[in-house]
Order: structure tokens, then C-alpha cells, then sequence
């Protein structure tokens, strides 16, 4: 190799400082080996492949098994056991095995607070001293949540087993025994030398050796690892190339009989109660919240209407943690292309020599079908070759560029371009009939209307996010030096010669693209003299070894050059808004969801798209940068001038920024938004904290902020400013890897799998194909999630507290001996199986009204931002309520038990038959209120109710038999008392007087509010039938808020791909001329599909 490869460990990670203004990575994807693998390669001796490294003190002999099995490879593990140095193949994400799972997965559990808490407790029911309750009260419910929870981590963990053994299973190529045998991926060892093909996934870490392309020239597809669906180049080193090429080879009583004094029993009394009233807050609860969340997440995952049939792809709930909060968004923030747009460029329009073009052409037998640009005018001036301008677009659209090309199976043409819009301008060119076909190190060939012709490339000028162009140097075949170049108008229209024609046509014609939401590029040239350009080579040179700031000196070079231009003309290329974005925007801005678009494309672009998706409308005032400062200066003048007003005026009621009437929308650049973290700690003698309030308070008073030109770090930092000062829940949406930060930063992170890897997805919360399936996500799950939780919750609360406080009631007539008022076992089992099957069930499946009726009334959405269904004041409504329950179900019992006599003459006012009738009473009441309570009734939520009631009579009387009591005495002492108690008709009354005084006030309750204060929700589901009704009649369609050719607004080249391949290309070390006798028709750069994770 002429000079040393590129180091790139200082680029392990993503720089968000130096990210470029731009929808995708960075310029650093290109660099191929870090700085130790820099000294292997250097110090390694190749040698009938035995490869020695004196700095890591590594033996590798290729394909030698026995040989790194001597002992020398071996190490000490324990005592005299030993294993190999050299760690196998087999991948282990698994976290149990047979031996090690119960006591890992107990220790994990433990290390839940609640779970702690309840051994703690049933430690203190073992203590004879302290005890009130036996002790299975607390062991029984506590081995019913650990048994469930190590069933789901079995489950989970046996998943991950056999995703583990399906990825050893795989299969691969070895050479053993002098041959190619298939050996599967856990079996590879140490120095096996392994042959991958065309889309084969690599088994392991691995040395290239050689491959079938030129010089061991291969490329590597690395999404499941980064997200990164571009190619990245890999190559051999060129001694094992040239070898391997030659040979053709890869439970307390208070009387206890003991003497203790006033303090000590009053001590002991004390922990009696803590376990007594334990279950005001049970163990259930947990497993409870957990099973509702693992339920809302499946119904997500089960959603077929957020199923994305193009491309096999459901909507994918990658936690169960957050569904709740999905019901209370106040804030989106959105990436913009690949996000709200397809981010699948089209060639639509082009303007040469001022005039402009765009309609369809079938006369190329090499055009790709897929191509849709039409004007047939074009086609004819292309063909007659009598426009020297339009030759030299379309010419300069074949050879400005970084793209690769190869042939696939049936011999057609296909490129990989760094970006969609670097594809869409070669297609454009091939299509029109200068057909790019190869390149080498410095050539470039092409095929110029049926003729082929190869220039020599002398220079490539590659793009990046400051100089926001690129150019090329070629030699014609003649002898001529052309320079070609391309970029933002902005950028370009800066260096065109002052005898440039057609700069004002040209400018109409980006007005008029811009207006129609499309990406526009302009084309120019340069002809250069030999003395000219070997001057600037000699600057060029110098700068390319340059030490210090290599990067500046060659921008300085390349300035030099790129001056006094031509202009050609421009391109328009259409990124395509996803199908339903406009009305997911509009419905989701009638929820009261605000909406920020943080994107790295220019402002005239983004701003174009706003209006295009309905977050810009015409009717709102649109406020720029310039607004911002404006505004946050007079305000922070105001607060020094007048403090003490301010501040009064402040408490009472914030000063609107904008007090005109009508909606607002702010379209900043990042260069703004950037200044409220970067700027000294004062600025007009104000602290940057209270500047950071402002720009928020301004912010959020607006009904869409677009900012334009941020960077990944950017977008973070607007996204926690919100977050910070705010105190809302936040969503951010995205779909590459520029997005993660921002996705992380929010409360809740949405990555879309498009065309940018499944970096977003795979750091993301919720996952899905499409942006208008958002809607759906928050309208009716987010929806559904937090009502199904905040009902589970107050009932939930109200149940344990009716239950829980009968105890404290019982302790005045019992001398508060912490004697409990239920039955033992009805204590254990009540939160188990006869009273939360009902609960469980609304908390999964209960709605106040159907997924139609949710979309069509957005405002449904707003109690959730609110936070209005559960807050302090729901829960101590729950806890008013649980006492006046727990009231009820004691004191009427207890009275009805004071003075009575049976019908046998006998008085059933015994403990145990009180225990009985407020237990019953209890049960019938929570059952019966959460059916009041029930919005959605299915054949599962009655059979619950009339279930949990059927159960407990089934248990109750079980466990009261002679039978059982027979053989466990000491466990189950209420022998007979459920069939002595419930003979007697007027403890029937007791219980049903009991259970109506407790229902009474709430049926009340309800019915006023239903039919005095309804809610929203109350009259959607009043007039369901009528809404029903008009949704199934209505199929007209609305039309589309943006109108084209109302604004004129300019728009520019969005920049959405990366650094180009220009290093690598212009080095030589991606392409080498193979010596001649084994050139073939395989010498050409070779292209390989994405989406393909880690493939060859």
C-alpha cells in the first residue's frame, strides 16, 4: 500500500459533538482497523499459516485443532483442572441452567423491595412472642408470587435457550481433513479456517484472508450490531491474498402463660399489627401490575392493524413498564425523513439551462423500470445530443458521485450508494443514457449514448456537512481537465462565475421545487488548465499528509479549486410522505399532543414538509430565529428593569409570549437551539437557567416547533430542556441511529424499522413500520393502558382497604390484642383467588369506549395528560370509601350479633360465626362493586365475578369439614362453622342489608354524575350507537391541508447521506487491479442487498 490505513480508535463510538447536520452518520464509518490490530498486522509473520504476536503472546496455527490443544494453550481453572486459553465459539445469553436456577432466581427475586418486606414479615410470624397470624398466612401468598415469577423467568430464559441453540445450530464451511466440511458455528475453534459465501452470516470473529473480489476486496453488512444498513469495506492482507489465490484454499397469643411486662407485650403488640394490617398493601399488587402491563403489551403485539404487510413487520412492545404512560404523552418529538417521509428518493423534475422538465421516457433498453421521471421533451434533446448543457447534466450526474456498482444474476446493473438521493441521481443519469459501469482506483467508465468512454479521475472533492458539496477532476479522453460539481444552492450560488447564465431562471425553478416539498441539488462545472490544475495538486498533495488539522487544510484546497463555476442546472428528487401522516398529525394535535420536528435537513426543506404532513397550516403565524431572540431579549429586559412586577405578575399568572390571537408555530435552526446550552452563565444579566424557562415557556405556547440543522446531541438536549422544565411525559419517534440520543432522552423512545437500520428499533420502547400507526399506539392502547390501570388501581386500593381496616375496628371490642376478625384462611386467599380474578380482568380488558370511537374523538385522550384518573384526590376517595366499607361490613354484623338468639334456641353470636357473615359481606361487596364499576362486560368478566363469589362458598365450606380438620387440627379450627352460621335466615339478611348499605351511596354517586356531570367519555358512550352508526355511513376523504403552489418557499439539498466513499475510492485500498490471468468478469466492485444483517 502506497500510505498507512486509517486509524479509527478514536472512533469506537459516535461523536455527537462533530455529528454532521445530516439524517445519518458520521464520516468515520470508513475507517477499518483500530490501532492494535494496526501493530498485529505489523508484527504478525505469515508462515504456512502460523501467525505469532510477540505483544499479546498468541499462537495461531491455522487450521491445526490439535495444535492449540498442547499445553502450552492451557490454563489453570481450579486446583488441578485446566481448560483451553482460547474461549469457544458457542454464544450464551441464557441466564439459568438446571442446576443453577432456583437459588439465581431466588436471589434475584429477593432483591425486590417487596419481597423482602414480606419475608421480613413472615420472619416475624415464626417468632412464637410476636406472632398474631400463622405463619402460612404470609408464606402461602408469598410462594404463589415467587412460583409465578420464576415461571415467566423460566419461560423466558427457556426462549433464550432456544434462540441460542438456533444461532450454535447454524451451519458454515470448515476445513477439515484437507476439505471444505460443513461444521455447525459452536463447534469452530481457534484457527479453523472458514469459506463464507454471497449473503452468508459470519459464525465468529474472523481474519480476512481473501475473497473472490479483487486484491481480497469484500464488504460487510453490520445491522444487527449498529443499525448500519450501508456496506462497510473489509480486505485481506495482500501476502494471504496472492497464497491463497495461487492454491485455490477460508401465625401470637396474648395469653401465652409467660410473664412479660405492660411495655414489652405493648412492644410485641406493636409488630403484630405492622402483620396484621400487611395486607393494606399486599404482595399481589406487584404481580398483579405485572401481569396487567405483560397483557397490554401482548394486545399491542396482537394489534393486526398496526401490522405492516409490505414488509412483514407487527408492532412490536420491546417493554411493559411504560403502556400507562402512553396514555399521558403531551409531547412528541420526530425525526423527519424516514420518520414522517419514506426516505425512498425519486428523480421527479430538473431544470437545465433554465428551463424546466418533467415527464416519462421508454426508449432506453438499459433504464431501470421503476424509474418515474416524465417529460419526453427531455428524452428528445437528450437523444439529439444537439444540447450541449443537458449532455453534460446527465454526464455529470454518471461521474460526480461515490457509488458502486455490479451485475447481479441475470447480468442487469446495480448500485450501492452511500445515500438514497446519491442513488436516485446515477439511476437518473442511467436512465437517460449515460449508464455508470465501473471504476477502478483512477478511472471512471461509462457508457455515453450507446458509446463507452473512460475518463481518468484525478481528484475526488468528497462530500461532508460543512462544505455541503462535492466535486470530481477527470481528464477527458481528448486531454481536457473538467472539474464537475454539486451541491446546495445556497453553497453553489456562492462560487459561480459572474459570466454563469441562467442563475435567475435556475433560482425561479428551485422557488417552484421547494414549493412542491422536494429536495433540490445543483449541477455546475469548470474547465481547468494542466498549469492550474498541477499548481492546486501540489496545494492538494501537502494537504492530504498534512499532520495538524488535515481536514481544514484540505478544505482550504479544495476552496481554492471550486471557484468561478458554470451553472448546468438543478434536480428536484421527491422524499415521499408515508401514507396517513397528515391525519395522524391532525388527530394527535387535537389530543392536545404537541408535536416538535428535530431534523438535520435544511429549513425551507423541513418547512415545506410541515406544511405537506398538516403540522403547518396557513392559519397559524409562523415565528423564526430571529422572533426567538427578539422576544427572549425584551423579556429578560423586563425582568431587570422590573423585577418585583414581574415577579408578582409571574406568580399569578405567566405574560404570554405571543399575544396576538390565533396559533402559533416556531421554526428555529440548530444554531439556536444549540446557544440555550452553550451560552455563559448570564446573558443580559440573567442566569442561562432562567433563559432555558423562556425559550420552553415560548416553545411550548406554540402549536408545532420545527427545528432544523440540529444534531443528534442537539435533538437530546431539546428533548430534556421540555422534560426538565416542564415536568410532562415525553415521546420521541425516529428511525436511525442519528435518533437514538433522542429516543433514550425521552420518557418514552418509538423507533420505526425503515430504511436505516434497526439501530432506533433496537433502542426504542415500542417499534413499529409505519408513522401513522402512532396514533392507534396512543389514541386507543396508551388510552385504554392508563383507564384499565388507574380503575385497577383505585379498586384495587379500596378492596384491601375495605378488607384491611375491618382489623382496626375488631382491635376496640378486643382488647387490641391484634387479634385478626377473618379467618386465617380466608386472610391467605382473599387477594389470591376472591377478589382478584374481577379486578385483574378490567385492569386487561375493560374500555370506556371501542378503538373507532377513540380515534374519532381525540379528546377522549386528555384525562390522561391531566393525570385526572389517579392523583392523591382518587386515592384518598378510594380510602374514604374502603373505610366507610370497612365500617359498614363490621359495625352492622356486630349489631345484628350483639343481643341475638337461632331459631335452635341457641345464640350463633360466637367469634368464628362473625368472622364468617363479615367475610361473606366483604365478598359480595368488592364483587359486586367492581361489576358497577365494569365499563366493557365479556362472557370472561362475568364468569370472574360469579366465579370468585362460587369459589369462596366452595373453599369456605372445605375447609370447615370435619374431614379436613381431621387431618390438619391445628390449621383448620372453624370445623362446621360456615353450615352452622349460614342456616340461619337472619344472618342471610345480615349479609345483604350489609352488602346494599355498602352499594347504596355509590350507585348514587354514579348516577349523578352520569346523568348531572358527565364527562366526555360519558357522552360518546351515551350516544355510542348514533356515533356507530354515522362512522359506518361516512367514507368521504378530506383533503389534504397542504395546497402546492400556494407559498413560494425555498428548500435546498437535505444532505441526508453520510461522508462519501471518496477516501477509500481515491486511496486504493478498496480497488486494486488484479494481476491478468485471473482477471474475469468478477473484477467489478460488487453490490450486496441490505437489510441482510452481518452478511458477506
Amino acid at each position: 500500500m502506497s500510505r498507512p490505513r486509517v486509524d479509527s480508535a478514536g472512533s469506537l463510538g459516535p461523536d455527537d459533538e462533530v455529528m454532521p447536520y445530516s439524517d445519518d452518520e458520521t464520516d468515520d464509518e470508513l475507517a477499518v482497523i483500530s490501532e492494535v490490530g494496526l501493530r498485529f498486522v505489523k508484527e504478525t509473520i505469515f508462515e504456512g499459516c502460523l501467525f505469532v504476536s510477540s505483544e499479546m503472546a498468541w499462537k495461531v496455527k491455522a487450521s491445526d485443532r490439535p495444535y492449540h490443544q498442547l499445553p502450552e494453550f492451557q490454563k489453570k481453572v481450579f486446583l488441578c483442572i485446566k481448560k483451553s486459553r482460547y474461549s469457544g465459539n458457542a454464544i450464551k445469553t441464557y441466564k439459568y441452567n438446571v442446576l443453577t436456577f432456583i437459588p439465581l432466581n431466588l436471589y434475584e427475586q429477593f432483591k425486590r423491595v417487596a419481597n423482602l418486606y414480606f419475608l421480613a414479615l413472615l420472619i416475624l410470624q415464626i417468632i412464637p412472642d410476636i406472632t398474631t397470624l400463622p405463619w402460612y398466612t404470609t408464606l402461602i401468598p408469598l410462594v404463589v408470587v415467587l412460583g409465578i415469577t420464576a415461571i415467566k423467568d423460566l419461560v423466558d430464559d427457556l426462549a433464550r435457550h432456544r434462540m441460542d441453540k438456533e444461532i450454535n445450530n447454524r451451519k458454515t464451511e470448515v476445513l477439515l481433513d484437507g476439505r471444505f466440511q460443513e461444521s455447525k458455528w459452536r463447534n469452530l475453534q481457534v484457527g479453523d479456517v472458514v469459506r463464507l459465501k454471497k449473503n452468508d452470516f459470519i459464525p465468529a470473529d474472523i481474519l480476512l484472508l481473501s475473497s473472490s473480489n479483487p486484491n481480497s476486496l469484500c464488504y460487510v453488512e453490520t445491522a444487527e450490531l449498529d443499525g448500519e444498513t450501508n456496506l462497510k469495506f473489509k480486505f485481506g492482507l495482500r501476502v494471504t491474498d496472492e497464497k491463497l489465490q495461487e492454491e485455490r484454499q477460508l401465625a401470637w397469643y396474648l395469653f401465652d402463660g409467660k410473664n412479660q411486662d405492660a411495655s414489652r407485650r405493648g412492644f410485641l403488640t406493636f409488630w403484630g399489627y405492622i402483620i396484621v394490617l400487611n395486607t393494606m398493601v399486599p404482595i399481589s399488587l406487584y404481580v398483579s401490575v405485572e401481569v396487567i402491563r405483560l397483557g397490554q403489551s401482548k394486545f399491542i403485539n396482537w394489534d393486526l392493524q398496526m401490522y405492516f404487510s409490505e414488509k412483514d413487520t407487527p408492532a412490536k412492545a420491546r417493554t411493559t413498564t411504560l403502556n400507562e404512560q402512553l396514555g399521558q404523552i403531551e409531547y412528541i418529538f420526530s425525526d423527519k425523513t424516514g420518520t414522517l417521509t419514506q426516505n425512498i428518493m425519486e428523480f421527479k423534475k430538473c431544470t437545465i439551462s433554465g428551463r424546466n422538465y418533467g415527464k416519462q421516457l421508454l426508449w432506453n433498453r438499459e433504464a431501470d423500470r421503476k424509474f418515474q421521471f416524465m417529460d419526453h421533451s427531455l428524452v428528445a434533446v437528450v437523444r439529439s445530443r444537439k444540447d450541449k448543457d443537458a449532455s453534460e447534466f446527465f454526464k455529470l450526474l454518471s461521474l460526480c458521485h461515490t457509488v458502486m456498482v455490479e451485475h447481479n444474476d441475470d447480468g442487469a446493473l446495480v448500485y450501492q450508494a452511500a445515500s438514497p438521493d446519491e442513488g436516485a441521481l446515477v439511476t437518473a443519469a442511467r436512465n437517460f443514457g449515460y449508464v455508470f459501469l465501473s471504476r477502478t482506483q483512477d478511472t471512471i467508465t461509462i457508457r455515453e449514448m450507446e458509446q463507452e468512454a473512460t475518463y481518468e479521475m484525478l481528484a475526488l472533492l468528497d462530500f461532508n456537512s460543512d462544505r455541503k458539496r462535492m466535486s470530481i477532476i477527470l481528464r477527458f479522453p481528448d486531454g481536457r481537465i473538467r472539474l464537475y460539481c454539486k451541491g446546495a444552492d445556497t453553497v453553489i450560488y456562492e462560487r459561480l462565475s459572474p459570466n454563469s447564465r441562467h442563475k435567475e431562471a435556475t433560482q425561479t425553478a428551485l422557488d417552484v421545487f421547494a414549493n412542491e416539498t422536494l429536495r433540490t441539488l445543483c449541477l455546475c462545472y469548470k474547465d481547468i488548465s494542466r498549469d492550474e490544475y498541477e499548481a492546486w495538486s501540489r496545494i492538494h498533495k501537502e494537504a492530504q499528509v498534512a499532520k495538524r488539522d488535515r481536514d481544514a487544510a484540505l478544505d482550504r484546497a479544495y476552496e481554492q479549486i471550486e471557484g468561478n463555476l458554470l451553472l448546468i442546472g438543478a434536480t428536484a428528487i421527491e422524499d415521499k410522505l408515508q401514507d396517513g401522516v397528515p391525519e395522524t398529525i391532525a388527530k394527535l394535535a387535537k389530543a392536545d399532543i404537541k408535536i416538535w420536528v428535530l431534523t438535520g435537513d435544511k429549513k425551507e426543506t423541513a418547512e415545506n414538509i410541515g406544511f405537506a404532513c398538516s403540522l403547518l397550516t396557513d392559519d397559524m403565524q409562523i415565528h423564526y430565529g430571529e422572533d426567538v431572540n427578539e422576544k427572549l431579549t425584551i423579556r429578560q429586559a423586563t425582568r431587570r428593569n422590573a423585577p418585583s412586577t414581574f415577579l408578582r405578575s409571574k406568580k399569578k399568572h405567566p405574560e404570554p409570549f405571543f399575544t396576538e390571537s390565533g396559533k402559533n408555530a416556531l421554526v428555529i435552526t440548530g444554531g439556536v437551539a444549540g446557544e440555550f446550552h452553550s451560552r455563559p452563565t448570564a446573558v443580559l444579566n440573567c442566569p442561562l437557567l432562567r433563559l432555558q424557562i423562556d425559550f420552553v415557556d415560548m416553545a411550548c405556547e406554540c402549536e408545532a416547533v420545527i427545528c432544523c440543522r440540529v444534531t443528534p446531541k442537539q435533538k437530546a438536549n431539546v428533548v430534556s430542556l421540555v422534560k426538565k422544565y416542564k415536568k410532562a411525559v415525553t415521546l420521541s419517534i425516529g428511525d436511525g441511529a442519528n435518533d437514538v440520543n433522542m429516543i433514550k432522552t425521552a420518557d418514552i423512545g418509538v423507533g420505526i424499522s425503515g430504511q436505516e437500520g434497526m439501530q432506533a428499533v433496537m433502542s426504542s420502547d415500542y417499534a413499529f413500520a409505519q408513522f401513522r400507526y402512532l396514533q392507534r399506539l396512543l389514541l386507543v392502547h396508551g388510552r385504554w393502558s392508563y383507564i384499565r390501570m388507574c380503575k385497577f388501581l383505585r379498586f384495587f386500593f379500596f378492596k384491601n382497604f375495605a378488607f384491611t381496616l375491618v382489623h382496626f375496628w375488631f382491635s376496640f371490642f378486643s382488647g387490641y390484642s391484634a387479634q385478626v376478625a377473618y379467618e386465617d384462611w380466608f386472610i391467605t386467599l382473599y387477594n389470591l383467588f376472591y377478589s382478584s380474578l374481577p379486578v385483574l380482568l378490567v385492569g386487561l380488558l375493560d374500555q370506556d369506549v371501542n378503538d373507532k370511537l377513540s380515534l374519532k374523538f381525540p379528546k377522549l385522550y386528555l384525562p390522561g395528560q391531566q393525570g385526572s384518573l389517579f392523583n392523591y384526590r382518587n386515592f384518598f376517595i378510594s380510602l374514604f370509601h374502603g373505610i366507610f366499607v370497612s365500617l359498614v361490613i363490621f359495625f352492622i354484623p356486630y349489631g345484628a350479633f350483639l343481643q341475638t338468639m337461632g331459631q335452635d334456641g341457641e345464640a350463633p353470636s360466637d367469634y368464628q360465626s362473625f368472622a364468617v357473615v363479615t367475610a361473606s359481606s366483604l365478598t359480595f361487596t368488592v364483587n359486586l362493586q367492581i361489576s358497577l364499576d365494569t365499563s366493557y362486560w365479556t362472557f370472561v368478566n362475568c364468569f370472574a365475578v360469579l366465579g370468585s363469589i362460587a369459589l369462596y362458598f366452595g373453599i369456605m365450606f372445605d375447609i370447615h369439614s370435619a374431614g379436613i380438620h381431621v387431618i390438619f387440627p391445628s390449621y383448620f379450627t372453624f370445623t362446621g362453622v360456615a353450615s352452622n352460621a349460614l342456616r340461619q335466615p337472619y344472618l342471610w339478611l345480615t349479609i345483604i342489608l350489609t352488602v346494599g348499605i355498602s352499594l347504596l351511596p355509590v350507585i348514587c354517586i354514579q348516577f349523578l354524575h352520569k346523568t348531572i356531570w358527565p364527562s366526555v367519555g360519558d357522552k360518546v358512550q351515551r350516544h355510542r350507537k348514533k356515533y356507530e352508526m354515522e362512522m359506518a355511513q361516512e367514507e368521504k376523504k378530506k383533503p389534504s391541508a397542504f395546497q402546492r403552489g400556494q407559498r413560494s418557499r425555498r428548500s435546498a439539498y437535505a444532505f441526508s447521506h453520510s461522508r462519501g466513499y471518496a477516501d477509500l475510492i481515491s486511496s486504493g485500498r478498496s480497488i486494486r487491479r488484479r494481476p491478468t490471468a485471473r482477471a474475469g468478469p468478477q473484477d467489478s466492485i460488487r453490490e450486496f442487498p441490505q437489510r441482510e444483517a452481518e452478511n458477506i
